[in-house]
């Protein structure tokens, strides 16, 4: 496995790999690596002859009240992983190599960035999707893969990437769940014991909203107040949002019909944390 930090050097060598008919799988994160993460690594793997994992804390995405100074950077330990399943490059930027002195130049995708968690982390998406277009010019990929857990991002990236042309397939990849349910999360980390079971009420709610669909109810209003009479039952969780929304385009549907987005995000303490599922 190699490591490198300059994104010349590495879109010079992987401009090699490319010209030699071998494709590349890309998996972009923000370190703390996963069982989610380790998922998409290993189906880059399989579908490809060479793996580039991306470890970088984008500023550019957290709001100035949000959790940059206390993200967890386990990098040791994000690189024995990264060994151990075989990556075969992880690159390693600094802030300054990618938003050098006088940076001005943002990417973003109108409309879906301003939805669900749009509405409470205003930037966040902008921030997403310029670096992800750095990081595809850099990686020139074939494959991009992304976790379904984080689907309004997953939904945000395939559009800038079909809007500005990038000739990149993306591929998204179910969601890795702890055995109790709850999708697994680099932000579990700050929940404590009560507060992880107490966190388990969003995959409950996301079960009730299959349940109640399997059982013919189309009124997304009324499955809706039916999730949030089971949350609100949890006096040490507050809900962000819950929305039932077209899985391509996240407006929101009256009945539910086609594919379906049902997502939600809740604070546990203060800790936010968000799941999903589509229901066909």
């Amino acid at each position: 496995m190699r490591i490198i930090r300059d994104p010349g050097r590495l879109n010079r060598l992987l401009k090699g790999v490319s010209r030699s008919g071998k494709s590349i799988g890309f998996v972009p994160t923000l370190g703390a690596l996963h069982p989610g993460h380790l998922s998409l690594i290993k189906q880059a793997g399989q579908d490809n002859d060479l793996v580039v994992v991306s470890i970088f804390v984008n500023p550019a995405q957290f709001g100035p009240q949000e959790d940059l100074n206390k993200y967890p950077r386990p990098l040791k330990n994000d690189l024995a992983l990264c060994r151990k399943h075989k990556v075969d490059l992880v690159f390693l930027p600094d802030q300054k190599i990618m938003y050098p002195e006088g940076f001005s130049t943002l990417v973003n995708v109108e409309g879906l960035s301003r939805l669900l968690c749009g509405v409470s982390r205003p930037g966040h998406f902008r921030g997403v999707t310029t670096v992800v277009a750095k990081l595809l010019n850099i990686v020139s990929p074939d494959v991009l893969y992304l976790g379904q857990k984080d689907a309004q991002q997953a939904i945000i990236i395939a559009r800038m990437i079909k809007d500005l042309n990038f000739p990149v397939k993306v591929k998204v990849m179910p969601t890795v769940r702890e055995k109790d349910g709850l999708a697994i999360s680099s932000r579990n980390e700050y929940l404590g014991g009560q507060e992880k079971k107490d966190a388990l009420v969003l995959s409950r709610a996301l079960n009730l909203a299959k349940v109640l669909i399997k059982e013919g109810v189309k009124d997304t209003v009324r499955i809706i107040s039916r999730l949030k009479q089971l949350i609100n039952k949890n006096k040490n969780v507050k809900i962000d949002y819950i929305a039932i929304v077209d899985s391509t385009n996240l407006k929101p549907l009256k009945r539910v019909g086609g594919n379906c987005l049902v997502a939600l995000s809740v604070y546990i303490g203060k800790t936010r944390l968000i799941d999903n599922v589509i229901v066909k």
